[in-house]
C-alpha cells in the first residue's frame, strides 16, 4: 500500500487517534463525530439530527449511529422541561469517551473545555487536551478500552443490522422473497448467527435465494426461517498454539551432506535416510541389473560423478 499525505494548514479538524481507530464506531458514527468537532461557532443550535442528516445519514443508520455514539460514550443526551412547560432535549457531542457523571459536570460547567461552550471559569485541566505527566486518564491512551458488556450488545447489535440489510435486500434478486421491516427484523437475530460463524454478507444473500422451490415460495418469512435454522454453518473452531515456539512442518529444508558414493566428492540435500545421492545410486542400481541380467550386445558407457 502506497501513502501520500500533506497536512493541511487550514481548513482541518484535529481528530484524536481513539476515535478515527476505534473498533466498534462505524464510518458514519466517526464522520458525523468530526463533523460536528469542525463546525464553526453559531451551528450548534441545531440537533444531531439536522447535522447528520446533511451528510446523508437518515433514517435507521442515523438510529444506529446514535446507539454506538451513546454505547462508547461520546454522546449524553437529557430530555426535561424548559420554563414554557414544553419537554426538550440538550445533547452532547464530545470527542473524548466521558462517563454520565463527567458528561453532565460538563453540561453543568464545572469541567471546562476548550471544544465545548461551557459556563465558569477555565481550570488546569482540560477535557479533551492531551494529559501531561503521570495524570494519564485510561481514556486518552492510543490503546482501545476492553470490552465491555455495553461494547458487546453493541457489537450484536451491528451484526443484526448488517443481517437485516441482508434480508431486506433478498427482493431485489427475487421478488417472492420481499419482506417487510418487522419480518426482517425478526429473523435478523437468526441470520447474525451466520455472520458470527464467519459467512459473509455476499454468500448469506446466496444461501438465501438459490435453489428455491420449483413452485415458488409461498411464505417468504416461513421459508427463510426454515432455511436460516436448517442450513445454519458449523461454527469455526479455535485452533490452539503451541506454546513451545512456530509451527513445525515437512516443508523444511534438510541441511547438506557428503555423497559416500564413487568419484569426487560432493554433497546432495537428502530426502530420508539416504546416503548417497540419486546419480550415485541410479548408477548403483544399474551395475546391479547388469549383473544379474547381462546384456547381449555391447555395454552402454556410463559416466561417474
Amino acid at each position: 500500500m502506497l501513502r501520500h499525505a500533506i497536512a493541511p494548514i487550514r481548513r482541518y479538524t484535529k481528530a484524536s487517534h481513539d476515535v478515527v481507530q476505534h473498533p466498534r464506531l462505524n464510518s458514519d458514527a466517526k464522520i458525523l463525530l468530526l463533523y460536528v468537532q469542525g463546525l464553526p461557532e453559531g451551528s450548534y443550535e441545531k440537533p444531531l439530527s439536522a447535522h447528520a442528516e446533511r451528510l446523508g445519514i437518515k433514517g435507521r443508520a442515523y438510529q444506529k449511529v446514535k446507539q454506538l455514539l451513546t454505547t462508547c460514550g461520546y454522546l449524553h443526551e437529557w430530555r426535561h422541561q424548559n420554563e414554557r412547560g414544553r419537554w426538550v432535549t440538550d445533547q452532547l457531542l464530545t470527542n473524548v469517551h466521558l462517563t454520565t457523571e463527567e458528561a453532565a459536570a460538563v453540561r453543568d460547567g464545572d469541567v471546562p473545555s476548550t471544544h465545548m461552550r461551557t459556563v465558569g471559569d477555565p481550570a488546569p485541566q482540560v477535557v479533551g487536551d492531551s494529559p501531561s505527566g503521570d495524570n494519564n486518564r485510561e481514556e486518552n491512551t492510543p490503546h482501545p478500552p476492553p470490552v465491555t458488556q455495553v461494547e458487546a450488545e453493541a457489537e450484536a447489535d451491528e451484526e443484526r443490522a448488517v443481517a437485516e440489510g441482508v434480508l431486506l435486500s433478498l427482493r431485489q434478486s427475487r421478488r417472492e422473497l420481499h419482506l417487510g421491516e418487522s419480518e426482517a427484523r425478526t429473523l435478523s437475530t437468526i441470520a447474525a448467527d451466520w455472520l458470527r460463524r464467519g459467512i459473509s454478507p455476499a454468500d448469506l444473500r446466496y444461501a438465501l435465494t438459490s435453489a428455491l422451490p420449483p413452485n415458488g415460495v409461498r411464505s417468504a418469512v416461513g421459508f427463510l426461517r426454515h432455511r436460516l435454522t436448517v442450513k445454519m454453518p458449523q461454527e469455526r473452531a479455535l485452533v490452539p498454539r503451541r506454546p513451545e515456539g512456530p509451527p513445525q512442518t515437512d516443508r523444511v529444508p534438510r541441511p547438506l551432506i557428503t555423497c559416500e558414493g564413487p568419484g569426487h566428492e560432493h554433497v546432495f540435500r537428502p530426502l530420508g535416510d539416504e546416503t548417497q545421492c540419486g546419480h550415485c545410486r541410479q548408477e548403483a542400481a544399474w551395475k546391479t541389473h547388469l549383473a544379474k541380467y547381462p546384456p547381449r550386445g555391447p555395454v552402454p558407457a556410463t559416466g561417474t560423478s
